[in-house]
């Protein structure tokens, strides 16, 4: 049996997260997302590389919509990606506001 020491415990892994400010405009589409009936649950991810918040259309195993923050990509392609149910990338890009604007319905709207 190992022996823990309570005065030196062992160093914590760091993990990504979404700040306070980052998670008010997720919310604010999940939100119009469940008024339309288009998501019924959500779930967070926090993992060392990558933050995860997933939409749920039905309780399914599988997410419809994706939101993840990988700030490794921020100098790269941004670090704010959203992928669509089959993995597709959807929008990324480094400011969030911007990249949630692809669930806006006025975006969708199709043209005879």
């Amino acid at each position: 049996m190992a022996k823990i020491n309570v005065l030196h415990p062992e160093p914590r892994t760091q993990v990504v997260a979404f700040h306070r400010l980052e998670m008010g405009p997720i919310l604010d589409v999940y939100g119009r997302m469940v008024a339309t009936g288009e998501a019924r649950d959500y779930a967070i991810g926090m993992h060392e590389d990558r933050a995860i918040f997933a939409i749920y259309r039905r309780t399914a195993e599988q997410p419809t919509w994706r939101v993840e923050k990988i700030p490794a990509l921020a100098r790269k392609q941004g670090q704010f990606v959203v992928y669509g149910s089959a993995g597709q990338i959807l929008k990324r890009g480094n400011d969030l506001k911007t990249v949630l604007r692809v669930f806006d319905r006025k975006r969708f709207i199709v043209v005879d």
